[in-house]
């Protein structure tokens, strides 16, 4: 009967680790999916820059990793300025106007993804260099 009880035991233990496993695979390749997701899916955002006095606008436009996306430059852009990129995974998006003679410059950003506002700021004077830098709506 105490052998009965022990095979018994063992099947149930056996069965437990079975049924463990399963769900530790399936939660693994499910993170698996999402990583994946992270670095290889795209998405688009607009960019917009409004004001005066800006020298140039510095912006990821996709190239590099998600990790360490290149930076693009446009030099004495006519505002409004407005560009759509497309980026990867987790890759911020960022846009930033840069005035020289900040005394006399102002200047609006934004980022929309999907009709939705993702970051917008307005600045003047000393501080237009600030910009928009939002987070990944793939990172959710």
């Amino acid at each position: 009967m105490l052998h009965t009880v022990r095979t018994a035991a063992g099947a149930l233990a056996a069965a437990g680790l079975v049924l463990g496993l399963t769900a530790c695979t399936e939660a693994a390749d499910k993170a698996v999916d999402q990583v994946d997701r992270a670095v290889t899916d795209t998405y688009e955002v607009t960019y917009e820059v409004t004001g005066k006095g800006v020298d140039s606008i510095d912006f990821h436009a996709g190239g590099g990793t998600a990790m360490e996306p290149e930076i693009e430059t446009v030099r004495q852009p006519a505002l409004p300025w407005r560009k759509t990129v497309t980026l990867k995974g987790i890759m911020p998006p960022a846009v930033m106007p840069t005035a020289v003679d900040a005394a006399d410059a102002e200047a609006s950003c934004s980022i929309t993804y999907k009709g939705k506002v993702l970051k917008e700021s307005k600045d003047s004077g000393t501080v237009v260099a600030g910009g928009c830098i939002a987070v990944s709506p793939l990172a959710g």
